[in-house]
């Protein structure tokens, strides 16, 4: 067999060095540039610079040096075709086997503060991928590697047959025109958000988004539907995506789409909580001094709707919380971990997804960890993209607007409710009151039908609304929908305030005898 070439041009030279040492004790001749080159000399390697390869020296600061026929037509001959052949033999050029490039690093260039336009474009990779297009368009002949954690896998096949296999020289350059889309987008995009002034626009003239597919899924959201699971480039660590099934059957479409929202819901409280969804909204959620405290407060609220639920932790389930959810049904149960114990009550429940998901690194706070920067939503030939509604209420925001003061006891009931009516659809109305749900009225087109549903589940699950928190997801637009809730037995009420009308919601509250406080910002969920 003939003896094989590898060019090596990396920027980021992680474990480049062990790789071009193996590569040399293979007899593959060991081509290189610039810095990468004088670290392979140095280690005392036989390495050939392109420039010597070429015969033709780099040039413009090192804006071209791989730019040259020798180059691609060494990348791109096909050594199936004689007429291919036969040219770059009349040319004396010769094959290139093995490509191994990384780019220049643009993406943590741009993402430094104060990083210029200059400083952007000088870290616009034009070289490297050239040769790694050329060489991932001819991967039947030749082997491209856009990552170091190839390097291992390659190696172990040319130390076993001489060569890689077809299979791996196609998943490399999947891999290698993945990374060029990447690094297009990640240039597109920042050139397209940059402003006259230097500043970046939130949102570019041109959006190029990147997911890599987690999973392919059984259905949609309905059974007629095809469907699959994709995650971001770089996960944020706490989300999702970042979980590890331990048990169960696959995820569905709904599944995941519940389980998300369970997540993000049950990261934001600080105490030990438990977040009971179904069909997109909580129907039970709650605090406690442990995870079987939370889980049994949560129940209470809608033993009914909590049938075939999505559950979540924010604290390990241990044994104690485990026989209690072992006694519902239930689809996906998450936590940041279970125990041993915790495990082996699942164990024969073949069918309860165990999801385990670390929380952030800061924990359950604060919430810019392990939540998305951006919503977006797919419309007819479009998208709409937002930031995402990751507002953290403070007590000191709070606005008090009526002539009682809310108790200690009532802004904590308050702040709870608020908390847990930014996870239900609007309209939402949700009663609370000792750190618990009570009754919660989801995705009505009037409010004061919400109130009258989230009333009538509290009584149906024999819960007493009197004395309650509500918390109300925007404002109310007449004194009706406030008279509801006091009806109900509501004794202080949280919303954004903000209408026409709030001078008479205000009076209503004080000829009630209720204490009211204003947000200043609302949470609509559609």
């Amino acid at each position: 067999m003939a003896q094989l070439t590898a060019l090596i041009s990396v920027s980021d030279k992680t474990g480049i060095l062990e790789f071009a040492r193996e590569l040399h004790a293979l007899n593959v001749r060991l081509l290189s540039t610039g810095g990468t080159a004088k670290l392979l000399a140095d280690a005392g390697l036989p390495v050939t610079e392109v420039a010597e390869h070429t015969g033709f020296p780099e040039m413009l600061d090192g804006r071209v040096k791989t730019l040259h026929p020798t180059i691609h037509g060494g990348l791109l001959a096909r050594r199936d075709l004689p007429e291919h052949m036969a040219a770059i033999a009349q040319h004396g050029i010769a094959t290139i086997d093995i490509l191994a490039v990384n780019l220049y690093p643009f993406e943590a260039t741009v993402a430094k503060p104060g990083c210029t336009l200059e400083d952007a474009i000088e870290n616009i990779d034009i070289g490297g991928p050239a040769m790694v297009r050329s060489a991932a368009k001819n991967w039947k002949d030749v082997t491209v590697l856009t990552d170091a954690g190839q390097y291992a896998g390659v190696l172990a096949e040319l130390k076993a047959q001489g060569r890689t296999s077809e299979k791996t020289r196609f998943a490399c350059s999947v891999a290698a025109f993945n990374r060029i889309a990447q690094y297009d987008a990640a240039i597109s995009n920042y050139l397209s958000a940059r402003q006259d002034d230097g500043a970046l626009a939130e949102y570019p003239a041109q959006m190029n988004s990147t997911f890599v597919k987690v999973q392919d899924l059984r259905y949609g959201e309905n059974s007629h539907q095809t469907a699959a699971l994709y995650r971001d480039l770089f996960p944020a660590p706490g989300s999702l995506v970042t979980g590890k099934q331990l048990q169960g059957k696959e995820l569905s479409y709904n599944n995941i789409a519940d389980a998300d929202a369970a997540w993000e819901c049950v990261k934001s409280f600080e105490a030990p909580a438990c977040v009971i969804i179904k069909h997109a909204n909580p129907c039970g959620v709650a605090v406690g001094v442990d995870a079987a405290e939370a889980y049994s407060k949560a129940f209470k609220t809608d033993p009914t709707s909590a049938f075939g639920g999505i559950i979540a932790f924010n604290r390990p389930v241990d044994a104690a919380a485990a026989q209690l959810v072992a006694k519902q049904f239930v689809e996906v149960l998450m936590a940041p971990a279970f125990t041993d114990e915790a495990r082996a009550i699942f164990a024969p429940k073949a069918n309860v997804r165990l999801m385990e998901i670390a929380l952030p690194p800061g924990g359950t706070r604060p919430w810019d960890q392990g939540r998305n920067a951006q919503d977006v939503k797919r419309v007819g030939s479009g998208i709409l993209v937002q930031t995402a509604d990751n507002h953290f209420l403070k007590a000191s925001d709070l606005k008090v607007v009526t002539k009682l003061q809310p108790t200690a006891q009532q802004l904590q009931d308050l702040m709870f409710a608020w908390t847990v009516g930014q996870y239900v659809k609007s309209n939402a109305i949700v009663f609370c009151a000792g750190g618990m749900t009570l009754g919660v009225g989801a995705g009505q087109m009037s409010r004061i039908d919400s109130a009258r549903i989230a009333s009538i589940k509290a009584e149906n699950a024999g819960l007493t609304l009197v004395n309650s928190a509500v918390a109300s997801d925007a404002f109310f637009p007449f004194r009706d929908g406030l008279d509801v809730v006091v009806d109900a037995g509501a004794s202080c009420v949280i919303q954004p305030g903000g209408s026409m009308r709030d001078d008479e919601v205000i009076a209503a509250a004080d000829e009630r005898g209720i204490a009211m406080v204003f947000t200043g910002v609302r949470h609509f969920r559609h």
